[in-house]
């Protein structure tokens, strides 16, 4: 099911982004002397266990093959480092750290560590609300889902003496990393690192500071529902995207459309990945405090230039509260939000809604 409802959200997404009748402000008007280009998309299902679409306007087919190809061994490269549930020939990932960090320091590949050094700063700005060291408590969750949706009949809640177990193991303080000598190591031997909240947007934010490093314009990178735009649509417009409803997952809805250049736009639900148990949804969003999921929101969308950021914030907008939500929202320059409750009340920051589309 996490794979089925993954693609889908990732196609609707890719279907939304089109040009815009009105341009945000700072988008650039139509620029006549600009060589003409052509729109060219190209879509991935191998990475990051979701569907990835780059949709990129350039001056030539080859030319778009050309940097499809670079962005994908960028995505295969990420996505092996990343994985927390797999390992592969030749390669030192966090699956491997999670199994040796704590019995010695693992050296690992510099992107594993510039990894966690991102999400530590993530961790403190949000309070501790984004903690990639929780993996003990999110894989008792994890474990909990995969039967749950294997077998409905049977499914079950973990109980609070487990994850109160697991979550004594959680003190992002204790993964020790030695940047010099290029190596992790966890001083809590129990601990593990689930980088679910961070990873993929982190690695989409490098991909995209690589291509606008070469003069790359005019591409949109949409791994699986994280968008990050490089620059605007050929044509000088800015993009657009449905911010799906939460309620209408299955029926394309989508709440709003907003339009945005050189900003990624990120949403956290909890219609994504979820089991059942006596009629009740538990989602994947597990918040740090309770160790349970939250019922407050049913979707939090974040607008920023920064994939990773985007990714991060919007797990830990899901689990504060609206007002101190808001306040770490207005506390990040360039960054706006928008929040959905259970009941389709939208609560937007104070300058989201200058991003929206009217409706036509």
């Amino acid at each position: 099911m996490k794979r089925i409802i993954s693609l889908l959200l990732s196609v609707l997404m890719v279907l939304s982004i089109s040009g815009c009748a009105q341009t945000e402000p700072g988008v650039p008007e139509n620029d006549p002397s600009a060589p003409e280009k052509m729109k060219f998309t190209k879509s991935y299902l191998e990475y990051f266990d979701t569907a990835s679409t780059i949709v990129g306007y350039d001056v030539s087919q080859e030319a778009f093959e050309e940097k499809c190809a670079y962005i994908e061994e960028r995505l295969e490269h990420y996505h092996k480092l990343y994985d927390i549930y797999n390992t592969y020939e030749g390669v030192t990932n966090i699956c491997n750290v999670n199994r040796e960090a704590g019995k010695a320091p693992v050296a690992v590949d510099k992107d594993i560590i510039a990894l966690f050094e991102f999400g530590r700063e993530m961790y403190d700005l949000t309070g501790g609300m984004t903690n990639y060291a929780m993996g003990s408590v999110l894989r008792i969750w994890h474990n909990y889902r995969d039967d749950g949706n294997f077998d409905p009949d049977n499914a079950k809640l973990p109980t609070m003496e487990e994850l109160s177990a697991a979550a004594e193991h959680c003190n992002i303080d204790d993964v020790v990393i030695d940047k010099e000598a290029g190596t992790v190591f966890f001083a809590d031997p129990e601990l593990r690192v689930d980088v679910g909240a961070i990873g993929k947007g982190y690695a989409t934010e490098c991909i995209a500071k690589e291509l606008e490093a070469m003069g790359t314009d005019n591409y949109t990178l949409n791994i699986g529902g994280n968008i990050r735009t490089i620059g605007t649509k050929g044509d000088g417009n800015g993009w657009v995207a449905g911010i799906q409803n939460p309620n209408d997952v299955y029926g394309g809805g989508f709440l709003l459309k907003v339009a945005f250049a050189d900003l990624a736009l990120v949403t956290s639900g909890s219609y994504q990945r979820y089991y059942v148990v006596d009629d009740v949804k538990y989602h994947h969003i597990i918040d740090p405090e309770t160790l349970f999921p939250k019922d407050t929101f049913t979707s939090v969308s974040i607008l920023t230039p920064d994939s990773g950021i985007a990714d991060a914030v919007s797990t830990a907008c899901f689990n504060l509260s609206l007002e101190e939500g808001m306040a770490l929202i207005e506390s990040i320059e360039n960054t706006e939000a928008m929040w959905v409750e259970p009941d389709g009340t939208i609560h937007f920051s104070s300058g989201f809604e200058a991003y929206v589309q009217p409706e036509q």
